[in-house]
């Protein structure tokens, strides 16, 4: 092969097949490429102008070269991540064979424990009884709660203290001191929270969960000892003596509260020794007890409004990992004294699921999500980084928590009642409540508040008729007409429709502008929004089978409508900054809130936030049988026949009985010479939001769907068939093949098959600004949203310029020839993520007079980007 050489050193280019560049010329296209990965035919010609060294090299080979490039930074990307992935599967490989390691160590105890057992029996007579089997039998528990020696408040005494607590943690994190149980769903893998179990038949309640984090051990340690950064319950965490030790380790004496998660139970607190050490293999240890008056340690006295729980030994291995990161080790064993709250409410405190999930759980969760913003320092909605983000959702979180608890060092206070004991007021007068309240809201009155005052109520719903409530000091509104209805459905419906329940008349964004006299709220039905837009600001969905967690945080813009002619020229829409959380229910012990506060249009992360919100918590650690995608109402978006035609969709409940505790909190800024007008406005408001939600709980109960004994079949309405044999019967006249490949030609067989179609089918209404109709489950993944909230989508909405366009030019060939085929392209969520589609195609749906109906889109081969 001969060369030809290039002058000036140029390059060779052997028989003009290919180039040997230069180390000048790489060096210039390598400028290029970080600039520019994807030039244009235009730019690679200008960068031949202005690069007389690249001036004999043609723009055909400078494109081989470009598309070479992209070809290696795309497999250099694939390789490191497969690297990663090889790095990640290792580890957990380890820690598989280690739990394994551990449960044949358990199974051997049991056998031994349970032949020890036998052995015992049978050399019982039925006159008397050997204590003997009993010891046997308790043998594997009594080491959980030891009689300790004699210690003092000493630092020999407590490093003794810490030693054993040591001891008894890694008994539990990697032996056979607890019996656990892996939480049902919980699947290892790379990309899975971790290795999750509960405890079985021990003292309290305990979680414990391994799994794998891209942090070092040091940076997992101090992220884990800030508590309440990522554990949402709790207050404070106050270090009141630190004290070092001889192997280098340090030893804590805290004090920490815990928030009450209703009004219905006092909040918690602890008294603490934390041991933070360094073990052999380099470990890091970080573990917690409580300080009882049996150990003779430094004591606590009891404080107002708390009881006093016990933490068991619980606490962090920090392992660290070959490759970088960390593998970790949590324990939590805590006795939470459910004998203080009323008996209904038990189940929350002495279930292991509940613990794993708000503090085991969460704990990995906060690791991960840091340990994915240290490797994507990525900027997210709105521009704010994800850690400004996660700081408003935890203070959202932990304002929602103040006013709920109420604690009178924070200065609030309470009123008394107008006769009826069912809504509690509180008032908060203190400074530092009050810092920074003065907004200039946009409704355009000013905001001059001293003082913050705070509704709140507690309700159960419960099927009607079953487990009467223990008397209770506390205030209980038992909603006996609420049947089956899911947390995660009822809270999912507050959020998609607000109009239902609210008032912007009556909004903590206008409370402080609230003028003297009486407020008289609206009639059956509240609320006065013109429309709600939904601006997502982030999202995390964690995908596990017992632990979908969806949590949004987001920006609602409520667009008023004008009462007066003033109104007019003084904007009326208000924003709220909103968190929801729980609201898929296959999650197991996962509370459903839904947390808002209004903020000034400019929306600065240090904006004062007085939030208010919901918050449902399922009592039943029973599983509810509904799909988290199932459909609320389907018959109601159809918009076939006369309106008063509409009906809630069934979804699939246990034949059980379901409870859940709702509690409300709504919080109102005003001055305090109109207290009592407030006060009562207040009492009011929070009562017709109860009977709402009584109201909207009772129409979304599958009990008041039917009279018959049984649920109707899902997707069975009528209407619903109808309009899946319209849109198969039209496909097939216009293009000429068969929409569906079904085995029946029955309308049910029809609709579920399209149901369940893996391609996005959507039908938009044929009005001046078309909205969606129905959707199929593909066509509700895509979106992101449930059949209701389809309602409030325009199509416009989910295409972005190019796509509109696109839209605009082929629509009138829909209505004229009946279908057209789109070229793929990008369109958008209800969230504001991108999705990807191959190709689309669009068709005229015909009704029984061959009159166009609506209009239907299919996406194709589509996911998100």
């Amino acid at each position: 092969m001969m060369a030809m050489s290039c002058k000036d050193g140029k390059g060779i280019m052997d028989n003009g097949k290919y180039v040997r560049y230069t180390p000048e010329q790489v060096e210039a296209l390598e400028r290029l490429y970080h600039e520019c990965p994807k030039p244009s035919s235009i730019r690679r010609q200008q960068l031949i102008r202005e690069c007389p060294i690249l001036s004999n090299i043609e723009p055909k080979q400078i494109k081989v070269w470009f598309q070479n490039r992209r070809c290696r930074e795309k497999q250099r990307k694939e390789a490191s991540r497969l690297q990663a992935v090889n790095r990640k599967l290792t580890a957990m490989n380890k820690l598989l064979m280690e739990e394994n390691d551990r449960l044949q160590k358990q199974v051997s105890q049991l056998v031994y424990e349970n032949g020890y057992f036998r052995q015992h029996t049978q050399n019982t007579t039925l006159a008397t009884k050997d204590t003997s089997c009993e010891s046997v039998v308790t043998s594997g528990q009594h080491h959980l709660t030891p009689q300790h020696p004699p210690r003092d408040a000493s630092p020999a005494g407590l490093l003794s203290i810490a030693e054993e607590t040591l001891t008894e943690f890694l008994s539990k994190a990697t032996g056979t001191a607890v019996e656990w149980v892996q939480m049902p769903g919980m699947k290892p893998g790379p990309d899975s929270i971790g290795i999750v179990a509960i405890s079985h038949g021990c003292t309290g309640v305990a979680a414990r969960a391994c799994g794998l984090v891209g942090l070092e051990p040091t940076r997992v340690a101090e992220i884990l000892k800030d508590r309440p950064s990522w554990f949402r319950d709790c207050r404070a965490v106050d270090v009141l003596n630190v004290l070092p030790t001889a192997n280098g380790g340090t030893i804590e004496l805290l004090y920490m509260q815990l928030y009450a998660p209703t009004t219905l139970a006092p909040a918690r607190d602890f008294w603490l020794l934390r041991y933070t050490s360094v073990m052999e293999d380099g470990s890091l240890v970080v573990c917690e007890r409580s300080l009882k008056n049996t150990q003779n340690g430094p004591s606590m006295p009891p404080v107002q409004h708390f009881v006093r729980a016990e933490m068991l030994p619980s606490g962090y291995l920090i392992r660290p990992c070959e490759g970088g990161g960390s593998i970790i080790h949590i324990v939590d064993h805590m006795d939470l004294e459910p004998w203080s709250v009323p008996e209904v409410l038990r189940p929350l405190y002495e279930s292991s699921t509940v613990l794993a999930q708000k503090t085991t759980m969460a704990a990995l969760r906060q690791l991960r999500q840091i340990a994915q913003e240290v490797s994507q320092s990525n900027v997210t909605g709105w521009g704010r980084r994800p850690a400004a983000l996660r700081a408003l959702s935890q203070r959202l979180s932990r304002g929602f928590n103040e006013a709920l608890n109420g604690f009178t060092d924070e200065g609030w206070s309470m009123m008394g009642n107008d006769g009826i004991d069912d809504v509690t007021i509180l008032v908060n007068s203190s400074p530092e409540k009050l810092t920074g309240l003065n907004l200039s809201f946009a409704n355009g009155f000013p905001a001059v508040s001293n003082a913050v005052l705070c509704a709140k109520a507690s309700m159960l719903l419960q099927k009607a008729g079953l487990h009467p409530l223990v008397k209770n000091t506390k205030t209980l509104i038992v909603a006996q007409l609420v049947m089956n209805v899911p947390p995660a459905i009822l809270l999912r419906f507050l959020r998609e429709h607000r109009s239902e329940w609210a008032d912007n008349n009556i909004d903590a964004y206008s409370a402080a502008a609230v003028k003297v006299g009486p407020c008289s709220l609206p009639g059956s039905r509240v609320g006065s929004f013109g429309s709600q837009v939904i601006l997502p600001l982030a999202h995390t969905i964690e995908h596990e089978e017992a632990s979908n967690l969806f949590i949004f945080l987001e920006v609602i813009k409520l667009e008023g409508v004008g009462h007066c002619p003033e109104d007019a020229m003084m904007p009326r829409d208000m924003f709220l900054l909103q968190l929801c959380s729980g609201m898929d229910e296959n999650a197991v012990g996962t509370c459903a809130e839904l947390i808002f506060a209004p903020i000034d249009a400019s929306f600065a992360d240090d904006a004062p936030l007085l939030p208010s919100g919901f918050r449902i918590i399922p009592l039943d650690s029973g599983k509810e049988a509904s799909s988290p995608n199932r459909t609320l109402d389907l018959a109601s978006a159809l918009e076939i026949g006369p309106a008063g035609n509409r009906s809630s969709n069934d979804y699939s409940v246990n034949g059980g009985n379901t409870r859940s505790v709702m509690t409300i909190a709504f919080e109102f800024a005003f001055e305090s010479h109109l207290q009592e007008n407030v006060a009562s406005m207040a009492r009011q408001y929070v009562r017709s939001i109860i009977s709402s939600v009584q109201r909207v709980a009772l129409a979304l109960s599958p009990s008041h769907l039917s009279s018959h004994a049984g649920l109707r079949p899902p997707l069975g309405t009528p209407e619903a068939h109808t309009l899946a044999r319209w849109i198969s019967h039209s496909y097939r006249c216009y293009l000429g093949v068969e929409l569906l490949k079904s085995s029946g030609e029955g309308s049910e067989t029809i609709l579920k098959t399209l149901w369940h179609l893996s391609d996005a089918i959507m039908c938009c209404s044929l009005k001046a600004l078309p909205v969606f109709t129905f959707a199929n489950q593909a066509g509700l993944d895509m979106l992101e949203t449930t059949l209701v909230a389809l309602q409030d989508i325009t199509l416009e909405k989910i295409f972005d310029d190019h796509g509109r366009k696109t839209l605009c030019s082929e629509f009138p060939q829909i209505m004229q020839q009946g279908f057209a085929c789109l070229q793929g392209g990008i369109c958008l969520s209800s969230m504001g993520r991108p999705v990807s589609y191959e190709r689309a195609v669009a068709w005229k749906v015909l009704n029984e007079e061959e009159n166009a109906h609506c209009v239907c889109f299919m996406f194709m081969n589509w996911s998100f980007v």
